[in-house]
């Protein structure tokens, strides 16, 4: 990497280009004039040099820049913006002085730099131009080539350089000599250079640029920005991506763009300007800025790339595949805007004029989403030698909509305090409000085309420029008048008291304006007006007096005293609120509640109420609505399309029965009335917002999931993405992981995007009416493979049989009590529990070791009485799973089937297995296993259906488990599957246990007697003697299987009395706290 950077440039872009430069370890060296050693630059760089002469030639001087940089052993120039930044020669002395220039190579900024060039480059590649003239020698040139376009008007323009200097309209002959001065004036002191050219001046157009980036082999683009509100040529709001712009016309920019790039090989950071004519939706090439941009902020922000580091890894030799952009560029995500503040003051016919001063106040705003580049600071001295452009006020709008957008912007300019020197502040601020900007149908000329002076004549804004005149003097008051002081700097709003008034402590004397604000300033204690020294209009200091008085002593009785506060009254603005909530409400939607009563369901906010039942719940985005408001009014949509769709916020679960803390619960919840449940991208937005409050703070979910998938009509959105395929819903749900499980729960029809959040729930539940697919009807008949009712998709029985199902019951009211139950187990230990007699454990297991019996009355009898949640009972009967209290203490149970196989491990035995084990492994959560096994299953069928790998995955999980194992064997523990269900080995549970019905094995002992003793069955010619001889060496086997003489032998802990199971799980639990 570059060791040591010169940046030969000043203010802002200077203060840009030291920042990335010190993040990446690179030493910078700054340069400056005598007249500008104020400048914040200096203090931004490891070293500052002055230049010899003052203001911008100053800054011009090329061969004194390039000493500075032998001098004080720089490798690298950077040339920021404006200047020198397009100056083949300064490129040029840089690498004869054996200096990196960061940009293009001087030949390159040769052709470029010459517009007449450049446009001739530009129809080469196959780029249209507006018809144009070579370099006007004289005025006679100009006045031919104005003459040329039949009345037409034409633009003269500088060759060199850009941003607008150098820049001049003609529409009379009359007016090409004065032009023509003027722009050769202008582009000399902006550049260096005078030559001058003319265009045919189109209108009304709008102005699109593509920022491009190459490594000198290959170019992309980094997506445009447009640059259309201008002032007399000079940007003032620039935004990107482009609003309103036709996609088609979008991608031919773009391919213009970087086809240009490509014709002269670009090395470097660059932007190809374009007009386009607002009419016919046609283009032209006007130029390439082979440098940095004022504007690059607003690439940055929706691209998250920093522009100037890309410059200079690129000049140190990177390319495109290096930075990460051999694919091109990534999707922008969302819209920013950036607004110029210049130290201008807008006179009351347009004029502008210097705003120069120093800055008594200086305080930018911040906050997420705002960046303001600016080199001002309080004290700072404007200096009329160098450009106006003060600060850089950068927004970035995530939602990627123009209007929250222009909003958002408005509001933070108001919050800019300049105050020592004029500034276009409160102009911009205006600007942005103005209606026209709201569905962007501008041109270049709207704002000169009187937008400009209305806004100049705005009583509002003259008012606030006049905040920068001089403060009114305070004046001396005799001995035993007081004064109320102004507590801060505005301007007089209105006077509330006359001269001879009396007052009391807290009434209102005068009312300031500040920040857009109004201040009350009451008086401290009573007193009688003498005298009123401030008048509506003016502007006061901190500390300035506003009225003189007499102070009183006592309470003066026949005084105004103000208003008793109505503690109940609602205010308009509440009122607004609360008109606007209620809408979202059920109570205020009759007609969709009535269609979800005549389906036999709920609402979604019925079910979040039931399901924070004691507790409380407060929601985030209840004031979303659907991002169609391209399509629909605001009005429709927030009748049609209530928060979007979907419920969200945090909510408390079981409250009373756990603390407060454990009971926080993030809760989510399809509304399935709102255009069918789908997920729209504003409710995705509020999904992943709540996601990530659940990821910081680790909750818990719980998410109703009830809709239709993805949904298509969101049109809002259609300039920033075309697929979604970028949206992190999904991934970010997978990931989720709090102290406590994500619980799925859905009635109705839930397909594609909705099952995907259904089935990567760790908990599911469903209603008997549900219907769960990854696709539904729309998209099954749109694919070619059939046309079915959605009935016919997925229903929830059928979906419990194989495993997507935890959890099947009757009604949304038994769903929410079971999610409920569900998340209990995860929240903390009970107080109050029951648990059966434990003597009746000691009759469930038959003597006859061959006959079957209920597992689950083994459960009940072992946990706490009502505790067992079972999950996925209806899939793989052979293995039972569910949630457990034992003396109120939550646990894992797994446990086999005698009723199944004979309690053998068949492939969906195992893997259900496996995906409880990791449920409890996840949240450390004890498990108890109850094993009854002759091993795994065998045979063909057994390993068709995958049994091996189900099998290992049982094992695996089982070797996962962090938190207690407790293994008590019922009766069968033989093989690997004994193994598997003691976590993989009997040495795996923190103990083995066994009731003294337990046998052991390293197989089923009919197997292992055929197997082992093949060879004497064999020889044993009689039926019946031979049946006798394996009866006799089974016995035998299971004798020296039993229990109790496998315990004899240290392969199990311990044999023991049923009745004592629950203190053994106790001890256990009570050893590993």
């Amino acid at each position: 990497m570059i060791p040591t950077l010169l940046i030969a440039n000043r203010g802002e872009i200077a203060i840009r280009v030291a920042r990335t430069a010190a993040a990446m370890g690179i030493r910078t060296v700054a340069v400056y004039t005598a007249d500008d050693a104020e400048s914040l630059h200096l203090r931004h760089a490891d070293l500052a040099v002055e230049l010899p002469g003052r203001g911008v030639a100053g800054y011009l001087d090329i061969e004194a820049l390039v000493a500075v940089a032998r001098d004080e052993g720089c490798d690298a120039v950077h040339p920021g913006y404006g200047l020198l930044s397009e100056s083949a020669e300064f490129a040029g002395a840089c690498r004869s002085a054996g200096l990196i220039f960061v940009g293009p190579e001087p030949e390159v900024l040769a052709r470029l730099g010459d517009k007449v060039a450049a446009r001739e480059l530009a129809k080469a590649a196959g780029v249209g131009v507006i018809e144009g003239s070579g370099v006007l020698e004289s005025v006679e040139d100009a006045r031919d080539f104005l003459l040329a376009q039949g009345g037409a008007p034409v633009v003269l323009k500088a060759v060199s350089g850009g941003g607008g200097r150098g820049m001049r309209v003609v529409r009379d002959v009359s007016q090409v000599e004065a032009a023509l001065a003027q722009a050769r004036a202008e582009a000399e002191a902006a550049f260096g250079a005078d030559g001058i050219y003319g265009e045919r001046y189109l209108h009304p157009v709008r102005h699109i640029e593509v920022q491009i980036i190459g490594d000198g082999r290959d170019v992309t683009h980094l997506w445009e920005r447009d640059c259309t509100l201008q002032r007399r040529h000079q940007k003032l709001v620039e935004i990107a991506p482009a609003p309103a712009l036709d996609e088609d016309l979008r991608a031919a920019l773009l391919d213009a763009a970087v086809a240009i790039g490509e014709a002269v090989r670009y090395r470097g950071i660059g932007t190809v300007e374009f007009l386009v004519e607002t009419e016919r939706d046609e283009f032209h090439f006007i130029e390439v800025n082979p440098r940095i941009q004022v504007e690059h902020t607003v690439t940055e922000e929706i691209t998250g790339l920093d522009l100037v580091a890309l410059q200079l890894q690129i000049a140190d030799g990177s390319s495109l595949a290096d930075v990460g952009l051999a694919d091109g560029p990534r999707l922008p995500r969302g819209m920013a805007l950036q607004a110029r503040v210049n130290c201008e003051v807008i006179g009351l016919d347009g004029s502008v004029r210097p705003g120069h001063g120093r800055l008594d106040v200086f305080s930018p705003p911040s906050g997420p989403g705002v960046r303001v580049d600016t080199y001002g600071y309080p004290g700072y001295a404007i200096s009329p030698m160098f450009d106006s452009l003060l600060a850089k006020v950068v927004v970035h709008e995530r939602s990627g909509e123009l209007g929250p957008l222009l909003t958002r912007a408005g509001r933070v300019l108001s919050e800019f305090r300049v105050e020592g020197a004029g500034t276009t502040l409160p102009y911009l601020e205006a600007l942005l409000a103005r209606e026209e900007l709201a569905d962007w149908s501008v041109d270049v000329g709207s704002v000169d085309r009187g937008l400009v002076t209305e806004l100049a004549q705005d009583d509002e804004l003259i008012a606030k420029e006049a905040q920068t005149d001089e403060p009114v003097a305070a004046p001396v008051l005799p001995e035993g008048v007081s004064s109320l002081k102004a507590p801060m700097q505005g301007v007089v709003h209105s006077v509330r008291v006359a001269p001879d008034e009396d007052f009391v402590a807290g009434q209102e004397l005068v009312i300031l304006e500040a920040m857009k604000m109004q201040h009350v300033v009451s008086a401290h204690g009573p007193g009688r007006v003498l005298d009123l020294l401030v008048a509506p209009g003016d502007l006061v200091a901190d500390g300035a007096a506003l009225v003189s008085y007499e102070p009183r002593a006592e309470e003066v009785t026949d005084a105004s005293v103000a208003e008793t506060q109505d503690l109940d009254a609602i205010r308009p603005d509440l009122a607004a609120l609360n008109d606007r909530l209620a809408l979202t409400l059920d109570e205020n939607r009759p007609e969709a509640v009535a269609r979800r009563r005549a389906r036999g369901q709920r609402t979604a906010r019925e079910n979040v109420e039931d399901l924070c039942r004691g507790g409380t719940f407060h929601e985030y985005g209840q004031l979303v609505v659907a991002g169609q408001l391209r399509r629909r009014s605001a009005e429709e949509l927030r009748e049609k399309s209530p928060a979007d769709g979907i419920v969200t916020g945090l909510g408390e679960v079981n409250a009373g029965l756990v603390p407060v803390g454990a009971a926080q619960v993030a809760i989510l919840a399809y509304d399935g009335t709102v255009m069918a449940g789908t997920q729209g991208m504003r409710g995705h937005m509020k999904t992943d917002r709540l996601f990530e409050i659940a990821e910081r703070r680790k909750l818990p979910v719980i998410f109703y999931t009830e809709g239709g998938g993805g949904r298509p009509g969101d049109v809002d959105f259609a300039d920033i993405m075309r697929c979604a395929l970028d949206v992190t819903t999904f991934h970010v749900f997978a990931r989720l992981k709090g102290r406590g499980p994500k619980i799925a729960v859905n009635s109705g029809y839930c397909f594609a995007g909705n099952a995907a959040i259904f089935g990567a729930g760790d908990i599911r539940i469903a209603t008997r009416n549900s219907w769960i697919g990854l696709g539904g009807p729309a998209m099954i008949e749109a694919g070619g493979l059939g046309s079915f009712d959605p009935k016919e998709i997925g229903p929830a029985p059928m979906q419990a049989e194989i495993g997507l199902v935890d959890i099947l019951v009757e009604d949304e009211a038994e769903a929410t009590e079971a999610a409920r139950r569900a998340m209990s187990y995860f929240q903390g230990p009970v107080a109050d529990w029951e648990a059966a007699d434990a003597r009746e454990l000691r009759h469930v297991i038959p003597e006859n070791r061959l006959r079957a019996y209920d597992v689950r009355a083994v459960i009940d009898g072992l946990v706490d009485r009502d505790s067992f949640l079972e999950l996925g009972r209806a899939h793989a009967p052979g293995m039972i799973t569910g949630l457990v209290r034992i003396e109120g203490r939550a646990l894992g149970l797994i446990a086999n089937n005698p009723h199944h196989l004979g309690g053998a491990l068949d492939a969906p035995a195992s893997a259900k297995a496996a995906r409880f084990l990791r449920l409890c492994a996840g949240f450390r959560l004890p498990v108890v296993s109850l094993c009854d096994t002759p091993g795994f299953m065998v045979g063909p069928e057994s390993e068709a259906q995958g049994g091996v790998q189900a099998a290992c995955d049982f094992l695996s999980a089982g070797a996962e488990l962090t938190a207690p194992l407790f293994f008590v064997c019922l009766r069968k523990g033989y093989g690997i599957g004994a193994q598997a269900m003691a976590g993989g080995s009997f040495e795996t549970p923190d103990f083995n246990i066994s009731w003294p019905t337990g046998e052991f094995g390293p197989m089923g002992l009919e197997g292992a007697v055929t197997l082992g003793f093949k060879r004497e069955l064999d020889a044993e010619p009689d039926e019946t003697a031979r049946k006798a001889l394996f009866d006799r060496l089974v016995a035998e086997s299971y004798e020296k299987g039993r229990a109790l003489n496998i315990a004899a032998l240290q392969e199990i802990d311990a044999v023991i009395d049923p009745v004592d199971t629950r203190s053994w799980i106790v001890k256990g639990l009570n050893a590993a706290l």
